[in-house]
């Protein structure tokens, strides 16, 4: 089987945690250890995110004044090596030698006249209180949005095309090499008049970047791991339920959080059309994630269009 493991935040920086290099290595090492058994099993690739650490290299940036600060473009290539160092290294430990992996930076291509740049929506950085937040927004020009109670930093994230190095992925997935690779949903370029490619200011979801790869090197499965046990559907709301299993047509008409869950659901959706499946759960629960006991399915067609939990708990 071919599979693309998407890790959330959560596998690399849980609320509430300072990010140091030390609960970073912490996190990924306990991450790493739950994939082992099915990087054992799978041509396997690990995609990851990157948006507390972008924000924070950002800020490490800003507070140096002696030179101007690095684009996001290169920040989000630093990040790339960072954690994917980490993820390289804790991954192979935890397999104790019995498969290769290799740390690829990508590339991914993104069109510059994307909507995506006049209205951003990805969350990077840290949170800020309200006031904290304020004062962030006048002195760097930033754009603020909620997250939760709190409020963080958003930049644009235009729609991910394809992801460059692609074919040098599936040639170590048929090596029998696993990768991890599209880090922070790949540093974002666009293809100028001369047909090199130039890096942009964004960060490209890595939900849908993983999806994006996941077309492009033929992978079975899409698995976004993340701290929730389902999608939900009216979440946090007294009508909120539960989605067990859901077609691409049936869930692409369901509303759900920009920044959050949407991008997971339109991941979801863009690998299902395009004949493979997804599956949405909690990293902590894998195992019952892929014996379908916990977390959500998207497949290209269902009869039901959705199963609701509380419709399996009663049959």
């Amino acid at each position: 089987m071919r599979v693309v493991v998407a890790l959330g935040g959560n596998a690399l920086a849980r609320r509430g945690e300072p990010m140091t290099a030390e609960y970073l290595r912490a996190n990924v090492h306990s991450t790493c250890e739950a994939l082992a058994g099915l990087a054992r099993t799978s041509e396997m690739v690990i995609t990851h995110g990157n948006g507390p650490q972008v924000g924070l290299l950002a800020l490490q940036n800003l507070a140096y004044q002696d030179v101007a600060a690095y684009p996001l473009d290169i920040l989000g290539a630093e990040t790339q090596g960072m954690i994917g160092y980490v993820v390289q290294q804790e991954l192979a430990n935890a397999l104790q030698g019995e498969r290769e992996v290799a740390a690829i930076l990508t590339t991914t291509v993104v069109d510059e006249d994307d909507p995506a740049f006049a209205h951003p929506t990805k969350l990077i950085g840290p949170q800020y209180s309200a006031h904290d937040a304020a004062e962030a927004a006048a002195a760097y020009r930033w754009t603020i949005a909620k997250d939760g109670d709190l409020f963080r930093r958003v930049v644009p994230s235009p729609d991910p095309i394809s992801i460059v190095q692609a074919p040098l992925i599936r040639n170590l997935l048929e090596a029998g090499t696993l990768a991890v690779c599209v880090g922070g949903g790949g540093v974002p370029v666009r293809t100028d008049a001369k047909g090199r490619h130039v890096g942009v200011q964004a960060v490209v979801d890595k939900d849908l970047a993983s999806a994006a790869l996941a077309a492009e090197i033929g992978a079975d499965v899409l698995i976004m791991l993340t701290d929730g046990d389902y999608v939900s559907e009216n979440w946090g709301t007294p009508v909120q339920r539960d989605i067990v299993t859901a077609s691409a047509d049936a869930i692409s008409q369901l509303a759900f959080a920009e920044g959050s869950m949407k991008p997971k659901v339109d991941a979801a959706i863009r690998v299902a059309r395009a004949g493979g499946r997804a599956l949405i759960g909690p990293l902590d629960r894998l195992d019952d994630l892929l014996n379908r006991r916990i977390g959500t399915e998207i497949v290209p067609s269902l009869d039901e269009g959705i199963v609701y939990l509380d419709q399996e708990q009663v049959a």
